[in-house]
């Protein structure tokens, strides 16, 4: 049986946790925005196809409290007291002037101007066409080369608000070669000899080849790598026409 103090300490416990929570997560909040006011704060992610590149840099106003001076006004001296007249019973009673009050300090609070550095850069992934042999005149159960003028790795180097950011993308490639065939592959491929993607159609026709090449990486900053938000896809689209071979006939 639970007895009513363990009830009041249990449910004093519940009450108090969220608040400690509460608290912890908004001292870590104030203290990235206090990290980020004094140093440089690097974002790089993936939006519509394009690598954005955005840097902060804010310092933190500082208030700077400014007295202004007043000076009291003086005070003129009281004149000698001269003996009141006697007045009559219905003569109206004079007003009691009081000595003027000097204006308090008034306080004036100059904020420094906050200086801040925002930039936003765009990087462009590069595009890549899908290449060939032969050229023409492509037959049934011979190979076609395949290869596409894509790099294996892109990587550049960007100097925002004062920071030097190193991004390095890598794609993985699909290949669909039109007959319900497909293959994927981390390499562009190359031409012949040095071959490494080819297919070989056993029907003649006119196939639609499809790649697409989708890109993901990585950015640097001080020695310290984080992964990019975000993926880059980039598709090329060639077509191929497949004939049958010449028939001889040997006795």
């Amino acid at each position: 049986m639970i007895t009513a103090k363990p009830m009041r300490m249990m449910f004093s416990f519940f009450l108090i946790c969220p608040l400690v929570a509460a608290n912890f997560m908004l001292q870590g909040d104030s203290a990235a925005g206090a990290e980020c006011a004094t140093k440089a704060c690097i974002a790089v992610y993936i939006q519509n196809g394009q690598i954005i590149i955005e840097g902060h840099r804010g310092a933190t106003p500082r208030a700077t409290p400014r007295v202004k001076k007043t000076v009291p006004k003086k005070i003129a001296a009281k004149p000698t007291p001269r003996p009141a007249p006697t007045l009559r019973a219905d003569a109206p009673a004079k007003r009691r002037v009081r000595a003027p009050r000097t204006s308090p300090r008034k306080v004036v609070t100059r904020v420094a101007p906050v200086l801040s550095l925002n930039d936003r850069l765009v990087k462009l992934i590069p595009s890549g066409n899908i290449s060939k042999e032969p050229r023409e005149n492509s037959l049934v159960n011979v190979p076609v080369i395949y290869w596409c003028d894509l790099p294996s790795v892109f990587s550049t180097k960007v100097a925002i608000i004062g920071e030097t950011i190193d991004v390095t993308m890598r794609p993985a490639f699909l290949w669909s070669f039109g007959d319900g065939t497909f293959r994927a592959t981390t390499i562009p491929g190359s031409p012949y000899p040095n071959q490494t993607i080819a297919h070989t159609y056993s029907r003649a026709g006119t196939y639609v080849v499809v790649l697409v090449a989708t890109w993901g990486g990585t950015w640097s900053h001080k020695g310290l790598t984080r992964a990019i938000t975000g993926k880059v896809r980039k598709v090329a689209v060639a077509t191929v026409h497949i004939a049958n071979g010449p028939t001889r006939f040997t006795q």
